[in-house]
Parts: C-alpha cells; structure tokens; sequence
C-alpha cells in the first residue's frame, strides 16, 4: 500500500517537472489547419506561376527565372504572409483554448523559451531566403524554408512535445530532397507545410487532445 502512494507521488512530481519545464498547451487541430492553410496557399501559388507564364516551362524539367520579376515576387510573399498569418491566428486561438481548459498559463518562462528558440532559426530562415530571391536563385527558397523551418522545430521542441521533433526531421529531409528537383519546389513545399502537418496534426489530436478531453 506504502509501495503504490509512494509511486503515485513520484509519478505526480514527474508531471508537475514535465509541465514546468515544457509548454503542453499546443494544439493538434492547429497542425491540421496550418496545413491545410498551406495547401491552400500552395493552389493559389501556383495559379498565380501559370497565369505569368514562370518558373515552370512546359514538361516542369527545365527550370528558368527569366520571367520572375518583382511584381510576382510580391504576390507570392503575400501568399505566403496570409498562410502564415491564419496559422498563427489559428494557433493562438486553439491554443489558447486548450490552456484556459485544462488551467494552465498560456504565457510563462516555458512558453518564452519555446518562441525564442522556435524563431531564432526561422528569422534567419526567412533572412536567407529574401537573399536567395534579391539574386534570382528562386529554385533553392523553398527546399530553404522546408530545413530551417525543420531546424526551428528540432530546435524548438525541447521545450515542448517531443513529437515535434519527428516533424522537423521531416522537414529537413524533405527540404533536402528538395534541393535535388529543382522547379517542383511548390510541391514539396505544400507536402512539408501541408500534408506533414496534417499528419502531426491528428497524431497529435488523438494522442493528447483526446486523452485530456476524457
């Protein structure tokens, strides 16, 4: 009897240390729509390459920039904010959510730690890509963004689940692989950010979320 409350207390000290030490409020319905977003963003992507006749040419295996200009520049980084700006959106909102739900703090020394070490590899992610597009190397920005982005999770998760590790790695793989096909980047772009995402979103879901909704 002394045996079992002695285990019971060590297993709840290892969760008070778990739940100090690492920011659980994350959503997995966040992944799910974050990749959906990304789709979205990816349709719109490459509607808008075709309609200005650019980096794809004919058969999709031989890559130029010579009609990328700014104008398309602008609209793809557009694109690309509205994606990010409903993933973050979304992300807060359920994230935020689940913390008011299960009476933990959204904002604390955990959560701090977890955005600066998240975004120190992506802002400088997002830097190299801006000079990747400033001379005219289109084909590597998204193999870019998919490894910093896998490099800011990797990063990141030691703060939080360590599931998002695995999706990191993925990133990084992917965006790896990404390097090798040159003017299909958009695809493995909507793959990363896209069906990844999705994918760690419902392994998530039902991992966590449901186990703290019962």
């Amino acid at each position: 009897m002394e045996n079992e409350k002695y285990l019971q207390d060590l297993a709840e000290i290892k969760s008070m240390m778990n739940r100090s030490s690492r920011f659980i409020s994350l959503s997995g319905l966040a992944g799910v729509f974050a990749g959906i977003y990304a789709i979205i963003g990816a349709v719109f992507a490459k509607i808008i390459l075709r309609e200005n006749n650019s980096v794809y040419n004919g058969d999709y295996n031989s890559y130029s920039a010579s009609n990328f200009n700014s104008d398309l520049a602008q609209q793809l980084i557009l694109v690309a904010i509205a994606v990010l700006i409903l993933a973050i959106g979304t992300a807060i909102l359920l994230t935020t959510r689940k913390a008011r739900k299960n009476d933990q703090k959204i904002w604390d020394a955990t959560s701090k730690r977890l955005l600066i070490n998240f975004f120190a590899p992506l802002a400088a992610g997002g830097v190299f890509c801006l000079v990747l597009l400033q001379y005219g190397i289109i084909g590597l920005i998204a193999p870019g963004m998919l490894i910093f982005y896998g490099l800011a999770l990797i990063h990141g998760s030691k703060y939080t689940f360590a599931d998002l590790k695995g999706l990191g790695y993925a990133n990084v793989i992917l965006g790896l692989i990404a390097t090798q096909f040159i003017g299909f980047g958009i695809y493995f772009w909507a793959v990363g950010f896209g069906l990844f995402h999705i994918i760690y979103g419902i392994w998530m879901h039902n991992k966590y979320d449901r186990k703290t909704a019962e």
